[in-house]
Parts: C-alpha cells; sequence; structure tokens
C-alpha cells in the first residue's frame, strides 16, 4: 500500500473518530460511554487509528458508523447484502 493511500485511510478515521466524539459531546464522554481512557481515544484520534474491536462500541455511544469507523472490516455493501 503506497504512503498517500495510508496517509487517506489515517485521515479518514480520524474525521470518522472525530464525528463520534463530536456527536456525544467529545473525547471525554466518548471514552467514558465506551469503557476507555480519554487517553486511549485522544490516540487513536492522533494515530488515525481504530482497534477493531471498538468499531462497535464507537457506534453504538456515538451514532457513527461502524461502516464509516472501519470499512476495511465492514464494508458498506454488506449492508445491502
Amino acid at each position: 500500500m503506497d504512503h498517500d493511500v495510508k496517509q487517506q485511510i489515517k485521515q479518514e478515521r480520524r474525521a470518522a473518530l472525530s464525528a463520534a466524539c463530536d456527536a456525544v459531546g467529545g473525547v471525554a464522554k466518548l471514552a467514558e460511554l465506551i469503557g476507555k481512557t480519554h487517553a486511549h481515544v485522544s490516540t487513536w484520534k492522533q494515530r488515525g487509528m481504530i482497534p477493531p474491536e471498538m468499531a462497535i462500541p464507537i457506534e453504538r455511544a456515538s451514532g457513527v458508523s461502524r461502516q464509516i469507523l472501519r470499512p476495511d472490516l465492514y464494508p458498506i455493501e454488506e449492508i445491502r447484502a
């Protein structure tokens, strides 16, 4: 995978996680709702990395779709099937 593609993926994940944080009132609130620390969520945002096992808890807490948070694991095509 080339560098530009990796950067694009990180940027998309940062945006998705930012949307989830905004939906619930901030990083600290999202962290509380998913049982993680503020530092965990902040680190994920900084790195552009959302752990696979956190996509569904974040979706449940924020309403931001797992397909947006981790499209590599939850392709939109699965919704249509």
